[in-house]
């Protein structure tokens, strides 16, 4: 078990940089940046990911009466937008990877100066480092980006015979990371069944993709993926925050079980937005 755990990581590792160079070999900055001129749809991203999630955590935990612990998790991921999962989802559920790629960037970086200024407000005696969260996404999500870009654009020819390779890489990892964190949390998973923690996270990923659902406007292309940017959460913020600040152990476990249910759910649901877009195309 203490394997399979220490094996999660790498292939976590795996997932983000390959994910990260092959979006930045498929795209230019340009194709990144045009969806995000739209101002009515970056503003209702935001209100969707800085406003409404961090609601519907302290709701849902209400409304379950979470342990204390518990209700810390859901909060901090509330705060923790920009998933590094997005640009993948976007693929699976055909929507415009462009705008997944520019909403990941941007709520990303928000993420960083928003979790320290709101946290402390929302969770008294909680003191957040920004760079600690800055770190590990730059490293890990915007480098990789940087540097596919960078190749794109001086070496199309090569970006070309790359980039799918890279796809099927980082479709792999993702596979193999879902089946490492199932069998190594089981017990985590189980424990938390009657505290409700399961149905919790259940609840905030299903809300968090109907919020993003009916605020992503009417273009299939742009609604799947800020569904699916809104329910998928920024798990590496989230856990540097409550490794930083919190001692009871289920903070981070909760963490851990929602980025499992989180896959678990928005897989399939990624598909049902796949079909939606097709069905509107038609």
């Amino acid at each position: 078990m203490q394997a399979l755990s220490k094996a999660v990581p790498v292939t976590m590792l795996v997932f983000v940089v390959s994910s990260m160079l092959a979006v930045g070999l498929s795209l230019t900055i340009g194709q990144i940046m045009v969806p995000l001129r739209n101002r009515k749809l970056v503003l209702l991203a935001l209100l969707a990911n800085f406003v409404l999630m961090p609601t519907a955590a302290l709701g849902i935990a209400r409304m379950l009466r979470l342990e204390q612990s518990l209700g810390v998790s859901l909060l901090l991921l509330g705060a923790a937008a920009g998933a590094p999962f997005l640009p993948k989802l976007a693929t699976f559920a055909k929507g415009n990877l462009a705008f997944a790629v520019g909403l990941m960037v941007l709520l990303m970086v928000l993420t960083v100066g928003y979790m320290p200024l709101v946290l402390p407000l929302l969770l008294e005696g909680v003191s957040v480092d920004p760079t600690k969260i800055a770190r590990s996404l730059v490293i890990l999500m915007l480098l990789p980006l940087v540097a596919g870009l960078a190749v794109k654009a001086r070496y199309e020819a090569v970006a070309a015979r790359v980039a799918p390779l890279l796809n099927r890489v980082s479709t792999l990892s993702l596979a193999l990371m879902i089946v490492l964190l199932l069998a190594s949390n089981i017990r985590n998973i189980v424990d938390l069944f009657g505290t409700r923690g399961v149905l919790a996270s259940v609840l905030f990923l299903v809300v968090g993709f109907g919020i993003g659902w009916f605020l992503g406007g009417p273009g299939p292309g742009t609604r799947g993926v800020l569904a699916l940017g809104t329910a998928q959460r920024n798990i590496a913020a989230a856990l540097v925050v409550g490794g930083q600040n919190f001692s009871d152990p289920k903070v981070i476990v909760m963490v851990v079980v929602v980025a499992i249910v989180g896959l678990l759910v928005l897989m399939p649901l990624a598909r049902v937005a796949a079909r939606r877009s097709s069905e509107q195309e038609v």
